[in-house]
C-alpha cells in the first residue's frame, strides 16, 4: 500500500487491514477479476477501492466505474472514495438517478478519473454518449447479489458491453446467490473467487431478539422504544405503504422520525439520513431498497417491523447494526405465528434468536411478572393493560410506561333509605295532590 492510503488508514483508527481488504488487495492490483464474499461491515469497500486507485493515472479520464444498488450507497461510496482519490489528485463524479441530470454533466465535463452511480443513471449517460467508457479498465459492481437479478442483471450486463472487453471486473457482496456461481459464463473472463466469512470476526456483538406484537400494536411499542435509554434504530418494512401510514401514526402521537424510501426525491433522503445520524430523529423508517448498503457508524438497533422472507434479505438489514467491532440490538416484531415463521426462514444460518419484552422503558430478555388481576369497577375509566406472552399490550393510542397499575375497586357505603314521599308528587284526577304520608 502506497504511504499516501496507510497514512490516511492510521488517521482512520486502523491498525490492520481486514479480512477481505487483506485477501483481495493483491489480485486487484495486479489486475484480476475478483468476486469478494465477506460479512456487512467488514470493510469491503476499502477493500476495493484503494488497490483500484492504485492502478490509476491522473488526468487520463474515466478509467473506473463503480456500479451501486441505491443513491444513498453511490453517495457513501462516493465520499469514502473521494477521501483517498484526493490524496492523489484524482476526481470522483457521482451520477444517481433522481438527482439533477445537468449538474452531472457538468462534473463529467471536468473529466473524473472515477464514476460511482446508479446503473439505470449510467447506462442512460453512457447511451446519449455523454459518458465516454473507451479508457475504462476496471469496473465495480457493488451488493452484486441485488445488481445481478431482474432488470438490473441486464442493465449491469449491457453496462458491461459498452466497455473495453479487458476490462477488470470486481463483484463484491455478503451474501451468495447462484448467479455468482456463473460469473464467468455470464461476463466472459475468468474471476478469481475469494470468501472470507468464515474467518472474518469484525463484526460486534448482536443480539436478535423477537418482540410478539400485534400488527395493531406495533407503531406502538415502536414509539414505546424511542423512551429506551440511548435507542436509536433504522426501522425496517415491506412495503412502502405500511412505512408511511406508521410515519404519520408516529408523527400525530409526537415521535419524531424520518423516512427512507425509493420514491422520495434525492434532497429529501439526504436530509433523512443525516438527521438521523446526528441523531436529530431516533427511528429512520426504511425499505430494503433505499438502505441496502448503508453505513451508519455505530448504529444501535435495527428493528424489523415487518418481517423478512428469507434469510439472505434478514442477513443485509441486520448487517446494518454492529458494524467493525460495535455491538447491536436486533428487534423482530411480529406474533407468535409470524415469529416461528421466522426461525424457519433463519434455521439454517447462525443466527440465536431470542424472546425480548418491554417493561419499564427497558428492553431484556427476562419476562415480567405477571400482573396481578384485580376486579374494577365498571364506572372507572383507565387505559387497559393485559399480559400476552411477556408483551405489555396497551391502547396503541397513548405511548406510556407498561408499569401503571389498575385501581383497585373502593369499598362504597350502604346507600340510605330517603324517606318515603319526600318531595314527590302523583297525579290523581287530573290534579296533583301532595301525597300523604
Amino acid at each position: 500500500m502506497i504511504p499516501q492510503f496507510k497514512n490516511q488508514f492510521e488517521k482512520l483508527g486502523f491498525d490492520e487491514l481486514s479480512p477481505i481488504q487483506s485477501a483481495v488487495y493483491e489480485p486487484l492490483k495486479n489486475g484480476d477479476s475478483v468476486l469478494g464474499l465477506a460479512p456487512t461491515g467488514s470493510g469491503k469497500t476499502l477493500g476495493f477501492v484503494v488497490p483500484v486507485l492504485e492502478r490509476l493515472a491522473a488526468g487520463q479520464g474515466i478509467q473506473a466505474m463503480i456500479v451501486a444498488p441505491s443513491q444513498e450507497l453511490a453517495m457513501q461510496l462516493t465520499h469514502v472514495t473521494r477521501s483517498f482519490a484526493t490524496l492523489l489528485n484524482m476526481q470522483v463524479t457521482s451520477i444517481t438517478g433522481g438527482a439533477n441530470v445537468k449538474r452531472q454533466l457538468e462534473q463529467l465535463k471536468k473529466h473524473p478519473e472515477i464514476v460511482i452511480g446508479t446503473p439505470g443513471r449510467i447506462l442512460n449517460l453512457i447511451e446519449d454518449r455523454k459518458l465516454k467508457t473507451h479508457d475504462v479498465q476496471t469496473v465495480i459492481v457493488d451488493e452484486a447479489d441485488d445488481l445481478l437479478e431482474g432488470e438490473t442483471f441486464d442493465t449491469v450486463r449491457t453496462i458491461l458491453q459498452n466497455v473495453p472487453s479487458e476490462v477488470q471486473l470486481g463483484f463484491f457482496s455478503a451474501t451468495e446467490t447462484p448467479i455468482l456461481s456463473e460469473l464467468e459464463k455470464w461476463f466472459g473472463i475468468p474471476v478469481t473467487r475469494v470468501d472470507v466469512r468464515d474467518i472474518d470476526h469484525t463484526q460486534g456483538e448482536v443480539r436478535h431478539g423477537l418482540l410478539e406484537v400485534s400488527n395493531l400494536k406495533k407503531a406502538g411499542m415502536l414509539g414505546k422504544l424511542t423512551s429506551v435509554k440511548q435507542f436509536k434504530a433504522l426501522v425496517f418494512f415491506n412495503h412502502v405503504g405500511a412505512l408511511q401510514q406508521t410515519k404519520s401514526w408516529l408523527t400525530h402521537h409526537h415521535v419524531p422520525v424520518a423516512t427512507l424510501s425509493a420514491n422520495q426525491r434525492q434532497t429529501e433522503r439526504q436530509k433523512a439520513l443525516t438527521d438521523f445520524r446526528l441523531g436529530r430523529v431516533k427511528l429512520l423508517l426504511s425499505t430494503d431498497v433505499a438502505a441496502r448498503g448503508l453505513d451508519i457508524a455505530k448504529l444501535p438497533a435495527v428493528v424489523n417491523f415487518d418481517l423478512p422472507d428469507t434469510a439472505t434479505i434478514y442477513t443485509h438489514r441486520v448487517g446494518r447494526t454492529g458494524r467493525m467491532g460495535e455491538p447491536g440490538q436486533v428487534v423482530n416484531f411480529g406474533d407468535d405465528h409470524d415469529l416461528r415463521d421466522l426461525k424457519r426462514t433463519l434455521k439454517d444460518t447462525d443466527y440465536e434468536l431470542v424472546p425480548v419484552y418491554y417493561q419499564d422503558h427497558r428492553l431484556g430478555t427476562k419476562r415480567p411478572e405477571q400482573l396481578e388481576q384485580q376486579s374494577v369497577d365498571a364506572d372507572q375509566v383507565f387505559e387497559p393493560e393485559a399480559k400476552v406472552a411477556g408483551e405489555v399490550r396497551t391502547d396503541p393510542t397513548a405511548i406510556q410506561p407498561a408499569s401503571r397499575k389498575p385501581r383497585v375497586k373502593a369499598s362504597l357505603p350502604e346507600p340510605t333509605k330517603k324517606k318515603k314521599g319526600h318531595n314527590k308528587h302523583s297525579k290523581r284526577k287530573g290534579m296533583r295532590h301532595k301525597r300523604e304520608e
